[in-house]
């Protein structure tokens, strides 16, 4: 028995009520719909499962979920006014507290048919994530995560933001470490047993620039590409990894079938 067993069983709950909420939300996000509603459904859904919508209040932010529609990075505010439309991406970030204990997870959504350019940027996205991930065992550096990251993405011609990056999580929203998903092999803090964090690299079309809109929240691409983020709530073991917050269902990354 490890001294971090009851800590995983409780990261497994928030981080399957998370996953839950984006593979119910799945067949919801369609045209005509809207980013408020999409995020009504989120709450609720967190809320009759006995859990509570960690980004509400957070800061000031007055939603239960992100949603990011293409150009928009991270952080986007669910809108009554803002209708889902053909082609566009929208990533949606839900995070759930249960029993203390948080887990954090995005998928990226397509609304009917999308570009070819678009759907590259998604696919490659995931792969970066699942590489990142793939790497993940005690005694390795968090650079390595960066490393393997960058490394892929840069090579399929886009880029990787540097403005934001996945965190330490637990009883705690946001913790350290920070994990840059950008980096050099054999840098950064040893990874151990028991370490609990995301990674969720936001992957740009053109430059890694990032500015934050007036409402202190929104961060887009600063030459208003096309923007997409996967992100997991990982464990590390005592040989490789955990990841909490996997699809009930399946789901990966667009098309759900």
């Amino acid at each position: 028995m490890n001294n971090y067993s009851e800590k995983f069983e409780k990261m497994r709950l928030a981080g399957k009520l998370a996953a839950q909420t984006l593979d119910m939300l799945t067949s919801n996000i369609k045209e005509g719909v809207s980013t408020a509603y999409i995020d009504k459904l989120g709450y609720e859904f967190i809320r009759d499962n006995g859990g509570y919508s960690a980004p509400l209040y957070y800061r000031g932010f007055n939603k239960s979920l992100c949603t990011s529609l293409n150009h928009v990075v991270c952080h986007g505010i669910p809108s009554k006014d803002r209708l889902l439309e053909e082609g566009d991406a929208l990533n949606v970030d839900v995070t759930a507290i249960i029993n203390g204990h948080y887990g954090d997870t995005s998928r990226m959504f397509c609304v009917g048919k999308t570009s070819v350019k678009l759907n590259n940027l998604i696919d490659a996205t995931y792969e970066s994530l699942m590489r990142g991930i793939k790497v993940l065992k005690p005694g390795i550096k968090l650079g390595d995560i960066g490393y393997e990251i960058q490394s892929y993405i840069e090579e399929k011609g886009f880029s990787v933001v540097r403005d934001f990056c996945g965190h330490g999580i637990s009883t705690v929203f946001h913790e350290s470490p920070n994990v840059l998903h950008y980096g050099n092999k054999n840098t950064g803090i040893e990874v151990k047993p028991g370490m609990t964090f995301t990674i969720e690299p936001m992957i740009n079309a053109g430059k890694f620039g990032t500015k934050v809109l007036n409402d202190g929240w929104t961060a887009v691409t600063k030459d208003k590409s096309l923007s997409a983020q996967f992100e997991h709530t990982v464990g590390i073991t005592e040989n490789g990894y955990e990841i909490f917050t996997e699809s009930v269902k399946g789901y990966s990354k667009p098309p759900y079938l």
